[in-house]
């Protein structure tokens, strides 16, 4: 693994608040995990970029995201983000945009729900988040395979509504790498606003390709403002890659610039 130092995880689970949220868009109630960090200032009671997350629940990816949030904050490596993690309900439906692509349409009773779901997020969620939490207007989302796929679309068709996205090893071959064949229209039309990008792929074939398309478009086309980092991770499998990278991706995005193993 390039450029990440390890970072070892709490032998207990970082404590967390869970809350129920009934979207309208979404004609469902959704379950909510929300994790404040500790250490290295985050107990002032200062207002807290957010950082959200798709695949949030507590059998999903949250334990482990807090847990390396928890590390690099304490470790002065990480500004202080508050963590918000969105349980799955119908995670195929959720985290994928429409498809021509028959086998694509294979893979659950109902996909193509990415707009809805991003409609739940901006009007619904964030609302709520910042009139019940202390909240900065920087926001951010990290994701892993489809909920990767989603942060990319939703980089390249909604960028405004995120300040920093880390899609890790994202399923672009959906709908044929649609959203890889529009990288270079949108990505010129990217809003010339300070956003900070991080993507990585495993030992992926379906993704690999389209991924370094990606980065490509990017290289050309990312205005000047647009800070982005393409680190593909060879070695890791799609099933090992969300936990391999995601101190590397959170120090990219969020770093205060202080060297691993450095004193508090």
């Amino acid at each position: 693994m390039v450029g990440c130092a390890a970072v070892q995880s709490f032998a207990a689970p970082v404590a967390s608040q869970t809350f129920t949220l009934d979207s309208k868009v979404l004609s469902e109630t959704r379950r909510i995990n929300v994790f404040v960090p500790s250490g290295h200032g985050a107990e002032t009671g200062a207002p807290l970029p957010v950082l959200y997350m798709p695949d949030g629940g507590k059998a999903e990816d949250f334990p482990h995201v807090a847990e390396t949030v928890q590390t690099l904050v304490a470790a002065g490596r990480m500004m202080p983000v508050l963590l918000v993690g969105i349980e799955n309900t119908e995670r195929r439906r959720d985290l994928t945009g429409p498809t021509t692509v028959a086998n694509d349409k294979k893979i659950a009773l109902r996909v193509g729900g990415s707009a809805a779901f991003r409609q739940f997020i901006r009007t619904e969620l964030m609302p709520h988040i910042r009139s019940h939490y202390r909240t900065t207007a920087d926001s951010g989302i990290v994701g892993e395979s489809l909920a990767g796929l989603f942060i990319v679309e939703t980089l390249l068709a909604e960028p405004e509504l995120f300040d920093r996205y880390v899609a890790i090893s994202p399923s672009v071959w959906w709908n044929d790498e649609a959203l890889v064949r529009a990288a270079d229209v949108r990505i010129k039309a990217l809003p010339a606003k300070p956003t900070k990008i991080f993507l990585t792929s495993a030992d992926e074939e379906n993704i690999v390709l389209g991924m370094a398309r990606l980065a490509a478009s990017l290289r050309a086309h990312a205005p000047a403002s647009v800070s982005w980092t393409y680190q593909p991770m060879p070695t890791e499998r799609h099933d090992t890659i969300y936990r391999a990278s995601e101190a590397l991706a959170l120090e990219t995005v969020y770093g205060t610039g202080k060297a691993p193993g450095a004193a508090p």
